[in-house]
């Protein structure tokens, strides 16, 4: 059971994370100008989680905003894309750099018929993750305990995630791949605010 630690607004400025820090969102619904930023799940790797939980229009966390802009912690996300897109949008800030394990999966594991976070938990790691809450309220004033459980279990699991991604990465010689795509995210993030879609960009 992970030990989860729950905050309004901010992160407290006595949490701090070295070297990496697992990152997750829930939202409303996932249009991004439509579905609002709920909570923001911060894991250290250690069975740790702060989640950070934001009321309708009240994004000032200077706190939180330094964390994810720190060039010195890698924010490790499972599909980056739309929670790096979603934290531009509401906090205002571009998380770099990041690491998507989702991708990482997607060209490490060619053969693999899924990447989703559960199948990566039950293949990789032999744990199986219960996603019943997937679409609940976020919004709601008064979260249960599954809710929160299940948003831990989001970022709980992604630092040994990347441990054996980055394994199979190497393995299959592909690491600069995957890095090219990690370091590209942050604008993918910005273009998909603004409203462009990368794939129709980048066909002919």
């Amino acid at each position: 059971m992970p030990q989860i630690y729950f905050h309004e607004g901010d992160l407290p400025a006595s949490v701090h994370f070295s070297g990496s820090v697992a990152v997750d969102t829930e939202t409303m619904g996932l249009e991004l100008h439509r579905d609002r930023l709920c909570l923001v799940q911060l894991g250290d790797g250690k069975g740790n989680c702060h989640i950070v939980r934001f009321k309708k229009g009240q994004y000032d966390a200077p706190n939180l905003k330094a964390l994810l802009t720190d060039s010195s912690v890698l924010k490790i996300f499972q599909y980056a894309r739309f929670d790096v897109a979603a934290l531009y949008l509401y906090l205002g800030v571009l998380c770099a750099p990041v690491y998507c394990t989702k991708i990482a999966s997607k060209i490490a594991r060619t053969n693999a018929p899924s990447h989703s976070l559960k199948a990566l938990c039950q293949t990789l790691l032999g744990v199986e993750l219960e996603k019943e809450q997937q679409c609940s309220d976020w919004g709601a004033e008064d979260l249960n305990e599954e809710q929160l459980k299940y948003a831990a279990n989001d970022v709980l699991y992604l630092h040994a995630l990347k441990e054996k991604l980055d394994v199979l990465l190497v393995r299959e010689g592909r690491t600069a791949y995957a890095q090219s795509c990690f370091d590209f995210l942050p604008h993918v993030g910005e273009m998909d605010v603004a409203g462009f879609n990368c794939e129709n960009v980048f066909t002919h």
